[in-house]
């Protein structure tokens, strides 16, 4: 009886100093569908118009979608959050431009180090991370660099972005390459564009 409560003691005090923390996704190897982005800009209008009908769906289906986002830094969410009534459907979100920020919010360091911050595996374990936060339906993950190399990461490379989109029992991900844009408003708008595409398939 004594070897259980000592257990028990251990235990509390590891989660308390943060030691141990059941991770939000387990290490595996992922391999992400190619996309073939659009050559030029994309339409905004347009895209606004499919997270549009994309948040009118999930309403009428009472389907929650959450992200957590690193080269769009929060444009699916504030796209998603542009139609009326969204506050049902979307109860939160992260923006986590940095490794420690992605961590924080529940992505397995070790994913980081293994398979580099901008990875299929790192989009999974952010879009897997978002989900069980926020206990959503839909979850949303997003990393990648535009315009510029990233100094912090030896894995950056411009123009590509990995993301994912888990839902319940099935999680996918997705690379693109991105053609050069004429600002980091672009680049966002671009990648939510091809987002967008793949969540009209998921809603």
């Amino acid at each position: 009886m004594n070897l259980i409560i000592i257990a028990a003691l251990l235990c509390a005090f590891l989660l308390i100093e943060k030691k141990w923390i059941p991770s939000a996704v387990a290490e595996e190897e992922w391999s992400a569908e190619e996309i073939v982005g659009a050559p030029g800009v994309a339409d905004e209008e347009s895209v606004r118009n499919k997270y549009r009908t994309i948040t009118e769906k999930l309403i009428a289906d009472q389907r929650s979608i959450t992200t957590m986002e690193s080269c769009t830094s929060g444009q699916i969410a504030s796209l998603i959050t542009d139609t009326e009534g969204a506050s049902a459907i979307l109860k939160g979100a992260f923006v986590t431009y940095s490794n420690k920020a992605k961590i924080l919010q529940g992505v397995d360091p070790k994913i980081i180090d293994q398979y580099g911050v901008y990875s299929s595996e790192t989009a999974v374990a952010m879009a897997k991370a978002c989900k069980m936060t926020y206990d959503a339906d839909i979850g949303v993950g997003i990393t990648g660099t535009f315009g510029n190399v990233d100094p912090n990461n030896r894995d950056s490379a411009p123009g590509e972005v990995y993301f994912a989109i888990a839902r319940e029992g099935k999680t996918k991900a997705y690379h693109c390459a991105v053609p050069p844009q004429p600002s980091r408003f672009s680049y966002k708008l671009y990648m939510a564009d091809v987002i967008a595409d793949r969540l009209m398939q998921s809603v």
